[in-house]
């Protein structure tokens, strides 16, 4: 019986972890960090609106983590000057959009 709860309780914390990954960030606050940082280099990388970064079919990114991971690598990489909690939110709005 202690086996059975001990399953249930484990599957309960892994649904409730991977419903909400990025729970801590403000999809509000992601969206205008995202737009004043990202859309400029997803045109140049993509042209268009830049979406095709997260739509295209050979996308990169398919898990929270990779998500995070990317999200920080760019911020690294442009400059952005993100503290860790912006990351947070612009994974929050683009795990929410796309």
């Amino acid at each position: 019986m202690k086996i059975l709860t001990i399953l249930f309780a484990a599957a309960a914390l892994s649904t409730a972890v991977h419903a909400a990954p990025f729970a801590q960030g403000d999809p509000k606050a992601g969206r205008a960090l995202h737009d004043k940082a990202c859309i400029s280099c997803h045109v140049n990388l993509l042209g268009g609106d830049g979406s095709k970064m997260y739509t295209r079919a050979d996308r990169k990114t398919k898990t929270a983590q990779q998500l995070a991971a990317r999200i920080s690598g760019c911020n690294a990489n442009t400059g952005a000057g993100w503290f860790p909690e912006d990351d947070t939110h612009v994974a929050a709005y683009l795990n929410q959009q796309y």
